[in-house]
């Protein structure tokens, strides 16, 4: 899971110090948090999950430049979703029925489709090894799983309470390569997260991803939900392989 460390007050930041000091880099209670969230999300046959992102890019005089956007995921376990993500210059859909897996661009017209893997997991796997397709929030999917990239994390910190959404949750801080994550989970008995953030630390800019997720964890859908029909006008490609 690639989440991130964003900026603190002072006193946050002293407070995490204090409370890291004299411990090992990884503390045990953090990963524990994530396994028990993991587990939960496993709990949810069908759920929706819309956000709010903000997506730094950094120009080529190194400046950073931030833009605003969301995604909405409409998830049917074992083998369907819908995946909408947003940003002020592109739109993007995704539609995975069980036996095709859709690109589609809306505003240009494009789409491309290839046949599926028996799981949302597996799917979104091979959407990243083989075409470098990566969806937002991807890694909810994997944690207390077998490849949940556990052993890569080589920080983690419980940084403490936090409000967000109006929800009581927990925030912990991760380190992971060139990444730093974190994340914040709601407490009690559903244990959902609350918001997310990464941030690149390879480039000295910092850029960073945050996402403010809001749960609709009763939701239903029907087949149609994940179904494509292209539009009269859109146009077939293909999805160039890595």
């Amino acid at each position: 899971m690639r989440l991130a460390f964003q900026t603190v007050c002072a006193f946050a930041i002293l407070t995490c110090a204090a409370n890291a000091a004299g411990t090992p880099n990884v503390d045990p209670d953090s990963l524990a948090a994530l396994d028990k969230m993991g587990a939960y999300l496993r709990t949810l046959g069908s759920f929706e999950i819309k956000t709010d992102t903000l997506t730094d890019a950094v120009l080529d005089n190194g400046q950073k430049v931030q833009f605003a956007g969301s995604a909405n995921y409409k998830i049917r376990r074992p083998n369907a979703f819908a995946v909408t993500v947003s940003d002020d210059r592109r739109v993007r859909r995704f539609l995975y029925d069980g036996k095709t897996f859709t690109v589609f661009s809306p505003r240009m017209g494009f789409y491309a489709t290839v046949p599926a893997k028996p799981t949302i997991r597996e799917m979104m796997a091979t959407a990243y090894d083989k075409f470098k397709i990566e969806l937002p929030l991807a890694d909810l999917f994997r944690w207390g799983t077998d490849d949940d990239h556990r052993d890569d994390i080589t920080s983690a910190v419980t940084v403490g309470y936090a409000k967000i959404n109006g929800v009581d949750t927990d925030q912990y801080a991760f380190r992971e390569g060139n990444i730093d994550w974190q994340v914040w989970i709601q407490r009690g008995d559903k244990p959902l997260p609350q918001k997310i953030v990464i941030t690149d630390t390879s480039d000295s800019a910092m850029p960073e991803y945050g996402a403010a997720l809001h749960w609709t964890t009763t939701a239903k859908f029907d087949d149609a939900t994940f179904a494509f029909t292209p539009p009269k006008d859109a146009k077939k490609i293909t999805i160039a392989s890595r």
